[in-house]
């Protein structure tokens, strides 16, 4: 069994920023790719970011330049460095992770919101 925990989340002015963090246990083995989606009302879920486990990066185009993600091995944890936040950013945000030989996991989410 495999649980992730965000936590991170909140109400922010539109300029600000939030760092949300996800972190994994249980029956973890091998992560290989590790990510952040989001769900805003009425809106299907998108990704926003992820990391593999050789630190490759990859952003939606929405987030390129505000957001970072980076991830620590040895903690099994994900972060999400969010900058200049924008009202379009609020959302719920869902960690993600996939192990090495495809087993998919979400958090139950965290909520953000930006107020302008």
């Amino acid at each position: 069994q495999v649980q992730l925990v965000e936590s991170g989340g909140g109400l922010v002015q539109a300029g600000g920023s939030l760092r949300l963090t996800c972190a994994a246990s249980g029956s973890v083995r091998s992560i290989n790719i590790m990510g952040w989606f989001r769900q805003a009302p009425g809106k299907q879920r998108e990704l926003v970011a992820t990391i593999t486990s050789g630190r490759s990066t990859n952003y939606a185009d929405s987030v390129k330049g505000r957001f970072t993600i980076s991830r620590d091995g040895a903690k099994n944890t994900v972060y999400l460095q969010m900058n200049s936040l924008k009202p379009e950013d609020t959302a719920v945000y869902y960690c993600n992770i996939i192990l090495i030989g495809g087993m998919n996991y979400w958090g139950k989410g965290t909520l953000v919101t930006v107020s302008s």
